[in-house]
């Protein structure tokens, strides 16, 4: 699927969804407790189920990203299932640490 900033997405084994807000553009494969996410408004399919693999539950408001910084995601909907892009787990993005006032 192509992931563009400001796309919503959610999650076909939970509650999950989550505004891109930073892609590089192209062909990604964004997936959600195991199985790929789908456009806020699709229903999803039937039977799935979250992967013991990729069971941990995501933070509402907290922005995720891949180790190369290449995509961030933003939580608007908290929810079981480990976020993923390309097969590989997102982690929550740190914050940028602020310059020591003297």
């Amino acid at each position: 699927m192509e992931l563009k900033p400001g796309t919503r997405l959610r999650s076909q084994v939970g509650p999950t969804e989550v505004v891109v807000v930073k892609s590089p553009g192209g062909d990604l494969a964004l997936a959600c407790g195991g199985q790929p996410m789908i456009p806020a408004g699709d229903v999803p399919a039937e039977g799935l189920t979250v992967a013991e693999t990729a069971s941990d539950s995501t933070q509402l408001g907290k922005r995720y990203t891949d180790p190369d910084e290449r995509v961030e995601l933003l939580v608007t909907k908290p929810g079981v299932g480990t976020l993923a892009l390309d097969g590989v787990g997102l982690g929550l993005k740190q914050a940028k640490p602020l310059p020591a006032s003297d």
